[in-house]
């Protein structure tokens, strides 16, 4: 990241601390685009840029107000010279603490030792890779002067913070519930990071859900309907819904769905701190099954919360037109003829499901992430945010194969009241039925179109939250 600097601004030779001003004086002069012996938040940002250091806004941002002391909206050069001295004592700690066995460098067993503290687990041949990006003289190794260079503009203040892009998921949604919610740093909830973050992700999955909208009616219908004939499929299902309702009702009951995001995500993301704080240890850090243990319940509060929603966007899915005439006439008719209790129709068997789903998609997860770093990860850990994607919504497709049959009950249990001649059923009573008239098969029914929107999902969830992140500032992990 820093090639520039180690090539030409901070050479091997000018690491001395007598030859330091000079070598912060370079680095400021090539800041000070217009020379007025000042450098304010523009200058820095685009002299970054050029510099081939983007670092964000949150983090550019948060070096200027750290180095301004004044407070005057600019940095001279003795508050520019000082904030390097102070970040570089701050680098220099982080440093002893990686190199174990105090020999000047670091080396790959080291920071595989490092991590593991960290709660996370990673092979050598992954350290390696975090060397390598560091790495400026090929020796596998990482010096002082390495580290110190390779992180001068970075303003992580720890060695948590140095870390933790190389565990770092995705809060994107591709469509289906994120079984364990991102992980926040201190300083990222504290600068608006965090909430950021997840407005980006959650815009990009509001735009991702109404582009795959159509596939996931579909799939209710095929759900709550194919049953019936036994011979709904895509393109018959389709051409049902547009005759019933035309091109617009192929979205009926998305609004619901984007509406939901918002709250479901404030709710799981509070909802796993609080778990985490409950299952680890003041100053501990959590481990896979800690955050497997927090993910799931955090889903199944958030699910609780929110279940209102789901089964008042089945409701309106499988309506037909003029049944209900928006989300408010769907929830006042569910109320008046059923009661409150209908509002929780199919909780027990979406419950249940979380358990499989999130431990499945978890490990899946996991297991494809590392299987990339240690397989096609070049120069750098960071596998960035259309690798995460991928490894997501692969572990969302295994995880919803084995839960995917309480899925179905769930949805069928919502939908029985609008459902002419259908009986209520509970749960044991729906598989029952469906095992004797349908067979297994008949547990998957509608997963085809489920699958379809996979792709199209990952891809416009990638473009829109690459541009909300840059549009917001986020920083780059």
């Amino acid at each position: 990241m820093l090639r520039w600097l180690r090539g030409f601004v901070l050479p091997a030779a000018a690491c001395q601390d007598a030859e330091r001003p000079t070598r912060y004086e370079t680095l400021f002069q090539q800041l000070d685009r217009n020379r007025d012996g000042v450098i304010d938040i523009g200058e820095l940002q685009e002299g970054l840029r050029n510099l081939g250091i983007p670092l964000g806004q949150d983090a550019e941002e948060k070096i200027f107000t750290t180095g301004d002391i004044n407070k005057d909206g600019k940095l001279d050069f003795e508050e520019f010279m000082k904030y390097l001295k102070d970040h570089e004592k701050k680098m220099k700690l982080a440093f002893k603490s990686l190199d174990k066995n105090n020999d000047g460098k670091i080396e790959a067993s080291e920071i595989v030792q490092s991590l593991k503290i960290l709660g996370l687990n990673i092979s050598e041949q992954q350290a390696k890779l975090i060397l390598q990006s560091i790495d400026s003289n090929g020796t596998l190794t990482v010096d002082w002067n390495e580290w110190r260079d390779y992180f001068l503009f970075n303003p992580v203040t720890d060695i948590e913070g140095i870390i933790r892009f190389w565990k770092h998921s995705t809060g994107i949604d591709i469509g289906d519930s994120l079984t364990i919610p991102d992980e926040f740093t201190e300083e990222e909830i504290k600068s608006g990071q965090w909430w950021r973050q997840l407005l980006a992700g959650g815009i990009a999955g509001a735009v991702s859900r109404t582009s795959t909208a159509p596939l996931d009616r579909l799939k209710v219908m095929m759900q709550v309907h194919g049953s019936k004939s036994g011979k709904m499929n895509i393109y018959g299902g389709f051409r049902q819904m547009v005759k019933e309702g035309g091109i617009r009702s192929l979205w009926r009951g998305n609004g619901t769905n984007v509406i939901k995001i918002a709250p479901e995500t404030a709710v799981k993301f509070w909802a796993y701190e609080q778990y985490k704080k409950l299952l680890t240890e003041e100053g501990q850090k959590i481990g896979t099954t800690e955050r497997f243990i927090s993910g799931s319940m955090a889903g199944a509060t958030a699910q609780t919360f929110i279940y209102p929603m789901e089964v008042l966007k089945t409701r309106l899915a499988v309506g037909k037109t003029g049944q209900y005439s928006g989300l408010f006439d769907c929830a006042k008719k569910i109320v008046k003829y059923e009661g409150m209790g209908a509002f929780y129709k199919g909780y027990i068997p979406n419950l249940l499901g979380i358990i499989p789903y999130a431990g499945i998609d978890l490990a899946v997860y996991e297991l494809l992430k590392s299987h990339w770093l240690d397989n096609f990860a070049k120069d750098s850990v960071n596998p960035g945010v259309m690798v995460l994607l991928g490894c997501g919504a692969l572990s969302s497709t295994c995880g919803q194969l084995a839960s995917y049959p309480l899925a179905l009950v769930r949805t069928r249990m919502q939908a029985q009241a609008v459902v002419e001649g259908t009986p209520q059923l509970n749960m044991v009573g729906l598989f029952r039925r469906i095992i004797s008239k349908e067979g297994i098969p008949g547990l998957y029914r509608g997963i085809t179109p489920n699958f379809m929107k996979v792709l199209p999902a990952v891809g416009i969830s990638y473009v829109v939250y690459e541009n909300m992140k840059e549009t917001l500032g986020v920083t780059q992990k």
